[in-house]
């Protein structure tokens, strides 16, 4: 298991989300509760109790966007109540497994006692940070990660993490390399002076939003390939331009990792 370290960020947006865990009450932002029916298909959600769904918190379907295989190891980083990770076990089946890693004991707590209401034999929740996963090197099939990145004051080492972490292609075998689907809160250039500093933005997936084109240059420096970055409403092109310089939104992000990280 990872250490839990207690810098200002973590600790405040452990608070944070710790309170959301004990109350189901979050302020109106890009990552507060009750924004299931916007974000997820309707038959999505039929199966899960409200227990799940009352504390979803992310900005977009990571699930949705990934390339899930009947069988595949799927992490989610930052799982929160569990919502992406008991989607994801239906996509994996009985072979398959997911596991949940998040920092906030309230967190972790609710998504176990969710996975016990659902009889999610697959999946399992760890306690940790996305910036030191508790995970083995080269054990996971796919990523995903639902407003979360943003809240991390070392994104660069989370994407190492990632990689790490992450399956090499074996062309031999036919074996796929690691992918990585990702809904995050990014800004389309330099976070604008408008948008609220400090850590209760930060708390509120605002003042951790990296520039779009700062986020595809990260994953890449960490070895990545393929790296898109794409507003969640529409392509990166006719989007973009409506979105004003510096202001945050919701981004589909995906990646893989490539042979030649072996």
């Amino acid at each position: 298991m990872s250490d839990i370290t207690s810098d200002p960020i973590h600790t405040a947006v452990r608070e944070h989300y710790g309170t959301i865990a004990r109350t189901q009450q979050s302020k109106d932002s890009c990552c507060s509760t009750g924004c299931c029916d916007s974000l997820y298909p309707a038959d999505q959600l039929t199966e899960l109790p409200s227990g799940v769904t009352d504390l979803s918190l992310g900005c977009g379907d990571p699930v949705s966007l990934a390339d899930i295989r009947e069988g595949d190891t799927v992490l989610d980083l930052g799982s929160g109540g569990g919502i992406d990770c008991f989607l994801a076990a239906k996509r994996v089946g009985p072979a398959g497994r997911v596991i949940g890693v998040d920092m906030t004991p309230e967190m972790l707590e609710r998504a176990r006692a969710n996975a016990a209401k659902l009889n999610a034999v697959n999946v399992e929740f760890r306690a940790g940070q996305i910036e030191a996963l508790p995970v083995e090197d080269g054990t996971v099939d796919v990523i995903i990660s639902n407003c979360v990145i943003n809240l991390s004051p070392d994104k660069p080492r989370v994407f190492r993490e990632m990689f790490r972490v992450l399956r090499s292609p074996d062309p031999a075998s036919g074996m796929a390399g690691g992918r990585v689907a990702v809904s995050d809160i990014v800004t389309n250039g330099p976070m604008s002076p408008l948008v609220a500093k400090g850590v209760e933005a930060w708390s509120e997936c605002l003042a951790g939003a990296l520039d779009a084109k700062d986020y595809r240059e990260g994953l890449e420096a960490a070895g990545f390939a393929d790296v898109t970055v794409t507003p969640k409403d529409g392509t990166a092109n006719t989007v973009l331009a409506r979105i004003p310089a510096g202001m945050p939104f919701s981004a589909m992000i995906t990646a893989r990792k490539p042979e030649a990280a072996r």
